[in-house]
């Protein structure tokens, strides 16, 4: 077995002042009592604070802890807090802004966020929120996280397997099929808005080179071991192709679109047997049709895509990305053809349990997009046409390389505890293992359809 995989993070403060949760509002009628509690505050807020010219705004916001002592204990009450409009607007009804600063935050520090104590909200919602892990396996000590002695293996391979080896006095008959092993089950690729941003691709190479990840990259020039090389499904990719891995990204799974180009790669798969050849597919109604048609032809790699949000490109009920995967993942398996491909998945992952939920559902990886800009400020605001509000085309490329990597060891320290927790030793057992999750459809309907009945959508 290789050494354990291990990711070094260290503490990248952010350039501009996170935008807070809680604005800080004093009133102008001290009683000048001597007792201020100010001045009495735990984390120093009102002794450090300063005024950040460039974005004209108080640091006491950054700096507060919302313990609210000084909101309680101010004799006179002229201090309070208040919820700032400005984190309000982050995101969307998905990217909450919840979402968005506990992702500022684990890139800042590599840290687990913390979180769930006085939780007051629902315990379900759309999406990957009305899926639960089963974490039974919480109090096995020998296996407990990170702080176990057992090794928990994070490590996928992607490439197609051999069904099965032959042997002939003691010697292999058979030729090996290409194949790469990724530490995590995460690839990386920026969202289309973001690639013209030279210093933010720059950091997007540099944290997957620096973690032995693989990553995205569009028809890049000289060959690295870490790229994945995307070209246009059109591109006259010939056997001279320096790369020894690409990928075709389709933008619609149409059948006549995906039979010209399931021909051209098994073509091309035998002048290149070198060469892992992939295939991102839109997820749409056709595509499962579609991912069943290339692994037929021989495709090793299949990438299925979501939008941003994790929703299906349909009009007409999108399924989250959950339930499409899932579908996908059964179809193989019905079909006897789940070990001939590695299957891929990525849009609306932005959590680390969205990985491991994500591969519950069948998925042998996820591919982080989003979630890289969030590490590097991006207030997921949708302005990149017009000027970013944290000039993320003007940001060192070090600096963005090592938020990266904050938040992809916070997440893998995250992995390792569900991992633990579930009992598993390796993520790749986790793949398809719905037995290992639950839903809240399926509880529901044990729990509450025999007295109340059926619920009426």
């Amino acid at each position: 077995m290789s050494g354990k995989y291990h990711i070094d993070v260290e503490p990248e403060p952010a350039r501009f002042a996170p935008v807070s949760k809680l604005n800080h509002i004093e009133l102008n009628r001290c009683l000048g009592c001597l007792q201020c509690a100010r001045r009495d505050c735990i984390y120093d807020v009102f002794t450090d604070r300063k005024f950040l010219p460039r974005e004209l705004v108080d640091s006491a916001n950054r700096l507060c802890k919302a313990c609210m002592r000084c909101v309680q204990e101010c004799r006179n009450r002229i201090l309070i807090k208040a919820l700032n409009p400005e984190y309000l607007e982050l995101g969307n009804a998905y990217w909450t802004p919840e979402i968005i600063t506990s992702l500022w935050n684990q890139a800042a520090t590599g840290k687990i966020p913390v979180s769930g104590a006085g939780y007051e909200g629902p315990f379900s919602g759309e999406g990957f929120d009305d899926m639960w892990t089963d974490m039974s396996e919480i109090v096995r000590p020998t296996r407990d996280g990170i702080h176990g002695r057992e090794y928990i293996n994070t490590a996928i391979d992607i490439g197609r397997k051999p069904g099965r080896l032959h042997f002939k006095d003691g010697q292999l008959l058979d030729e090996l099929p290409p194949i790469v092993s990724s530490p995590l089950p995460i690839l990386l690729d920026l969202p289309p808005a973001a690639r013209r941003w030279s210093a933010v691709k720059q950091a997007v190479l540099h944290a997957a080179r620096q973690l032995k990840l693989l990553v995205f990259d569009d028809a890049p020039q000289s060959p690295d071991e870490h790229v994945f090389a995307r070209y246009a499904p059109e591109t006259d990719v010939g056997p001279d192709c320096p790369h020894r891995l690409f990928e075709f990204c389709l933008e619609s799974a149409e059948p006549e679109i995906v039979r010209r180009l399931a021909a051209r790669i098994r073509t091309l798969s035998r002048r290149r047997p070198d060469a892992i050849i992939g295939v991102a597919v839109p997820l749409e109604p056709r595509t499962q049709e579609a991912v069943l048609h290339f692994v037929d032809q021989g495709i090793s790699v299949l990438r299925v895509y979501a939008d941003r949000n994790g929703r299906e490109f349909s009009k007409s009920y999108p399924r989250f990305i959950k339930e499409a995967v899932r579908a996908i993942h059964l179809a193989l398996v019905q079909t006897g053809r789940r070990d001939c491909v590695t299957l891929l998945a990525g849009g609306g992952i932005a959590m680390a349990e969205h990985v491991a939920k994500l591969i519950a559902c069948g998925a042998d990886g996820a591919v982080m997009d989003e979630a890289l800009l969030a590490a590097l400020e991006c207030r997921i605001c949708r302005q990149c046409a017009a000027e970013c509000p944290v000039a993320l085309e003007s940001m060192d490329a070090a600096w963005g390389a090592q938020r990266i990597t904050n938040l992809l060891g916070a997440w893998h320290s995250q992995l390792i505890e569900v991992l633990g927790a579930m009992g598993l030793r390796e993520i790749r057992r986790l793949r398809g293992e719905i037995g290992r999750v639950m839903f809240f459809k399926d509880l529901e309907k044990e729990c509450f359809a025999p007295i109340f009945g059926k619920r009426k959508d």
